[in-house]
């Protein structure tokens, strides 16, 4: 009997088993590589590369049995049955394509096992009929344990190569596979050959029809020529694989690096690949990063959150750098085929710009953007908080509402940046004032309000007056010097509910700002009820153009000394339903704070002009204009429309203009007054002698008229300051030119003191008081003279 070494050594040519096996590794390198390459390959394909596969297996299986067989000398006459040999390899060809086949078709264990099973059962069948094909003057004993021992070998070994050619399709896995199977088809053939004895016989003979051995090495020498043609297709496949699988890694390189984002392509916990972008963020080299594992700068519960997600779900987690910190970053994770096996791709977004972003939106959202300081929305929000803490331990608290004086004079004058300068510097000086306690907003414009828990209301009261002092000493000497005034209300005392105990602030600064300004004021309930009866009167003057509650009335003036009757002064006059009468002096300014007064001069520039229209006599109209007014875009335009529409002569119409309305910003008041005058509007100016700068005035403005305030006519008797005013003003006019026409003339006296001093028109209650123009029809329609001329008046 034979041993499996005897076998090989004894009675074999060891050259040619050394062929046997070179042959041998050829046909499972050339098989196992094409059945990775079939394994890729679309569906189509598959079949014809397992079908290619499956003749370079096969076709290698029967060569190494044979040439084993040709090597092997038993020093007996022998050949081989034709039948048996051809199906031997029938049987190798069909049995490994089908364990091929098993194995590419799931990635699944079992697939492995089974498909490696059918591979070593071919091989057992091949070389078992091949051993029957076997014809030799002697006869055969089987050893049974060999040859179950063979079967197993075969068996193992070709299962273990299909598990390790379906786990990993790489060089490894390839070179890994292919050694297994050359294990398993020359452990099994050597094995095999070991269980048999041959017991020569003279008595048996080699059948005629048998071939001899030499002429089998032909037979051989073409299985292995197809052999070394499949293992040729296989190594062009694989350079050709290699190539496209480089080009491909080198675009998906620079895809990769041309993103913006980190990516890293990942199998498991190792990192395959990672681009440019991700190897900055970490601070290394991308090819550090490759073959390093994904925990080391992502922790494995961030990934296993985002594969757990639907795909393209971001999840954010924290990027550990190499010195420990970590950066907060946005992970996407989703599988993808890279170099044909199942990966996972990671795109890493980093959130550092979003966050800060974020934060300072948020800040934005609860701060004053130019002071820092907190802003109304979160004010409130820390009022209720504190009116809640108040009410429950039984204290107060104070809200203080501050109002710059006279702010808009500081952009007039020095400009907006200078005005930004000087909230800047208010907010850091008052909030340098507070304690943790205390909190301090920027509720809009120069608006400002502070919040303080107090013990008693003095203690607000204290706070206040520092605040005031320390404002009236800027610390920047470049900063223009501006005051403050304070309101102040006390929680309970003063209200119980947010939006009440802000309107008592706010209604107690109204009225530190009415006194005298630079000061503070406590809440009094009076206070609270005039701040109504304002808001009220305000509310009910912006509908009263539309409720047709306003009217015009008239006063004639006249000339000085013949009496006649020269134009008229529209006055407006409100009838409220409620109230009666309200008189101009209270609705007037009402009208020019809140902006009503445009619509409503607008309306008396309309009514005016039209009624004058209708007159047969050449009578002027004057209407008074407010500083609104002068100092709007759009109202010269107004102007034009107004006299286009109504028919009336521009010389008819007369722009009463006080000097106050010229002080806020000059430069807008004479465009305006060249604009109207350059329409034919007599321009005049209104109570001259009350205003700041009356000659500059004269000189720099376009007047045709000047009209002397009532309160220098009414006194010429008893003041002799007074009659010197007069007589300047009108020795003014004649040297100018100027016409001027006397207001508030009431008495004989003040009319002939005019006419001595040569006065050219005059106005009030002795000429005519104010009425509905109606009442003046002789004068309109007629002409007449109502007013006593000087003589008569004596």
């Amino acid at each position: 009997m034979m041993t499996f070494v005897g076998c090989l050594v004894d009675t074999h040519d060891v050259r040619l088993a050394a062929l046997a096996i070179v042959i041998c590794a050829l046909a499972a390198f050339t098989a196992t590589g094409l059945l990775c390459h079939a394994r890729r390959s679309a569906p189509r394909l598959r079949v014809a590369w397992l079908l290619v596969a499956a003749l370079a297996g096969g076709s290698g299986i029967w060569a190494t049995h044979f040439i084993a067989m040709l090597a092997f000398s038993p020093g007996l006459p022998s050949g081989y049955d034709v039948s048996l040999t051809a199906f031997s390899l029938l049987l190798a060809v069909v049995l490994v394509g089908g364990g091929f086949a098993v194995a590419a078709a799931s990635e699944e264990a079992w697939a492995g096992w089974l498909g490696g099973a059918v591979v070593g059962g071919g091989i057992a069948a091949m070389h078992y009929t091949g051993m029957a094909a076997y014809q030799v003057a002697g006869r055969f004993a089987w050893d049974p344990v060999p040859a179950a021992a063979s079967v197993v070998v075969g068996l193992l070994l070709a299962s273990l190569a299909m598990l390790g050619t379906r786990r990993r399709t790489n060089a490894a896995g390839r070179t890994c596979g292919a050694l297994l199977l050359l294990l398993a088809i020359c452990g099994h053939h050597f094995t095999a050959m070991g269980a048999v004895t041959i017991t020569p016989d003279p008595a048996v003979a080699v059948a005629e029809t048998a071939v001899p051995t030499r002429w089998l090495a032909g037979a051989v020498a073409l299985a292995s020529f197809a052999i070394l043609l499949l293992a040729g297709a296989a190594l062009a496949l694989d350079v050709r694989e290699r190539r496209h699988a480089a080009v491909e890694r080198e675009r998906l390189r620079s895809l990769a690096n041309a993103a913006v984002e980190g990516l890293v392509v990942c199998a498991g916990d190792l990192v395959v690949s990672a681009n440019d972008s991700f190897a900055a963020l970490v601070g290394l080299a991308a090819g550090q990063i490759a073959g390093s594992p994904l925990s080391a700068y992502l922790p494995g519960a961030a990934v296993q959150l985002a594969l757990a997600t639907r795909l393209e779900h971001p999840v954010e987690a924290h990027l550990l750098l190499p010195d420990g910190t970590a950066l907060p970053v946005e992970l996407i994770v989703r599988p993808v085929a890279y170099a044909s096996q199942p990966h996972y791709a990671v795109a890493v977004r980093d959130l550092r710009a979003r966050r800060l972003a974020e934060g300072r939106i948020h800040f934005l959202a609860h701060h004053d953007p130019l002071t820092g300081l907190a802003n109304r929305a979160s004010f409130n929000e820390r009022l209720d908080q504190a009116m809640r803490v108040a009410e429950a331990a039984g204290g107060k608290l104070a809200v203080l509402c501050l109002d710059l004086d006279r702010f808009k004079d500081v952009n007039d004058l020095h400009g907006h940046a200078a005005g930004d300068a000087v909230l800047e510097s208010l907010g850091r000086t008052v909030a340098g004032l507070l304690d943790g306690t205390q909190m301090m907003a920027r509720l809009g414009g120069d608006e400002f309000a502070v919040l303080t828990p107090c013990a008693h209301a003095e203690a607000a009261g204290r706070l206040a007056r520092q605040i005031i002092g320390q404002l009236a000493s800027p610390p920047d000497p470049s900063t223009p010097q501006v005051t403050t005034s304070v309101g102040i209300a006390v929680y309970p005392d003063d209200a119980r509910e947010r939006t009440a105990l802000l309107t008592c602030a706010d209604a107690a600064l109204h009225r530190a700002k009415s006194e005298g300004r630079g000061t503070c004021r406590f809440f009094d309930p009076a206070i609270g009820a005039e701040i109504r009866e304002r808001r009220q009167l305000e509310h009910d003057l912006r509908h009263a153009v539309a409720r047709a509650e306003l009217e015009l009335v008239y006063q004639p003036q006249a000339r000085v000394e013949t009496g006649a009757v020269i134009g008229f002064e529209a006055l407006l006059r409100w009838r409220h339903p409620e109230r009666g009468t309200v008189s101009p002096a209270v609705f007037i300014p009402i009208a020019e704070e809140s902006g009503a007064i445009l619509a409503i001069g607008e309306w008396a520039l309309r009514e005016a002009c039209r009624e004058a229209a209708t007159w047969t006599g050449s009578a002027s109209v004057a209407v008074n204009v407010s500083a609104v007014q002068i100092h709007g875009p759009h109202f010269a335009r107004l102007v034009h429309e107004v006299l286009f529409q109504s028919g009336l002569e521009p010389r008819r119409l007369e722009i009463e203009v006080t000097e106050t309305a010229l002080i806020r910003d000059p430069a807008r008041a004479l465009h305006t007054l060249r604009s109207i005058k350059a329409l034919g509007v007599t321009v005049a100016m209104d109570d001259f002698g009350t205003g700041y700068s009356s000659l500059s005035n004269l000189r720099t403005f376009p007047f045709d008229k000047i009209k002397i305030d009532g309160s220098f006519v009414r006194s010429v008797h008893s003041n002799a300051q007074a009659a010197a005013i007069v007589r300047s003003v009108l020795g003014l006019g004649r040297g100018l030119g100027l016409p001027v026409v006397a207001e508030g003339v009431e008495t004989a006296e003040e009319l002939r003191f005019l006419a001595q001093e040569c006065c050219d028109a005059a106005q009030g209650y002795l000429i005519g008081r104010p009425a509905p123009i109606g009442q003046f029809a002789q004068h309109t329609h007629g002409g007449g003279r109502v007013p006593p001329t000087p003589a008569e008046a004596a």
